[in-house]
C-alpha cells in the first residue's frame, strides 16, 4: 500500500458555505491545503465565482492559513448533466419528486466527485479529502450520508492501495452549528467571508442580499442557510 503524505489535504471546494467553513478547518489543521472544484454544468454556476472570492479573502485576511493554502484544480464534470434532467442542472422546477427526494439531487453526484478528488489526492500526495457534506442539517440526498461516503472511501482505498481518508467535519453538526464553528476557526472575520463571499442558492441569484448573504430567499439552500444563520445569531 502507498502511503501518503497526512498533513497534504485536498478539499472538495464547491464555493459554498459548507464547503468554505470546511476549507477553513483543514487550513487550521493541514500544513498544504489544495482545494478542488467541479463545473457539472450547475445552474447555480455563479458559485464557481465564488470559489476565487473565499480563496482570495481568506488569503488576505489569514496569513497562516494563505502560507498553507495551494494550488485550485477545476474539474470539468459536465457529463452529469447529459444524463438527465435535474433542478441542479436545467431549469427545471425545484419540488419533491415522486421518490421523496428534491428535484435538485443529481444522482451519485457526491460519489462522482469523491471519485475524481481521489485520483487527483493521489497525484499530489494527498492522504486527506476534506469535504462539506452534512447529514444532519441538509436537503436530503443520500449521497451526502456518512454511511454512503464510508463505502466510497472504501472502494477508493482498494481501488488506488492508499491510506487515503475523508473528513467531513460538518457531517454532525447543523448549520448553525456550522456558523459557530466558523467562528471558533476565524472569529467573526471568517464568518464575514463565509456569509459575504460563499453562495449557496440553487438558482444562482447573486442580485439580492439578506442578513444571511447572497440567494433568492426561497430555494432549498436559501431556506437552510437563512434558518441556520438565524439560529446562530439568535445563540449569540
Amino acid at each position: 500500500m502507498r502511503k501518503l503524505n497526512d498533513q497534504n489535504a485536498l478539499v472538495l471546494f464547491s464555493g459554498g458555505q459548507d464547503s468554505a467553513i470546511s476549507l477553513a478547518w483543514a487550513l487550521e489543521r493541514f500544513q498544504h491545503v489544495e482545494t478542488v472544484g467541479f463545473d457539472y454544468g450547475q445552474r447555480h454556476a455563479i458559485e464557481l465565482g465564488a470559489r476565487d472570492a473565499v480563496r482570495q479573502a481568506i488569503t488576505e485576511a489569514f496569513s497562516d492559513w494563505s502560507a498553507r493554502l495551494g494550488k485550485d484544480t477545476l474539474v470539468d464534470a459536465t457529463g452529469l448533466r447529459d444524463l438527465g434532467e435535474t433542478a441542479m442542472t436545467h431549469e427545471t422546477e425545484i419540488v419533491l419528486a415522486d421518490d421523496g427526494l428534491p428535484t435538485t439531487f443529481v444522482p451519485a453526484r457526491n460519489l462522482v466527485f469523491l471519485t475524481l478528488a481521489a485520483a487527483l489526492a493521489y497525484r499530489r500526495n494527498a492522504a486527506i479529502l476534506v469535504a462539506g457534506m452534512c447529514e444532519a442539517d441538509y436537503s436530503g440526498y443520500p449521497d451526502c450520508r456518512a454511511a454512503t461516503l464510508a463505502a466510497q472511501m472504501e472502494a477508493l482505498r482498494l481501488g488506488t492501495e492508499t491510506d487515503m481518508r475523508l473528513e467531513t467535519p460538518l457531517m454532525t453538526i447543523t448549520k448553525a452549528e456550522s456558523w459557530r464553528l466558523a467562528e471558533q476557526l476565524g472569529g467573526e472575520t471568517l464568518v464575514n467571508i463565509v456569509n459575504e463571499h460563499s453562495h449557496s442558492c440553487y438558482r444562482g441569484v447573486r442580485a439580492e442580499r439578506h442578513e444571511w448573504g447572497y440567494g433568492c430567499g426561497d430555494c432549498p439552500a436559501c431556506e437552510l442557510r437563512a434558518r441556520g444563520w438565524a439560529g446562530y445569531r439568535g445563540s449569540a
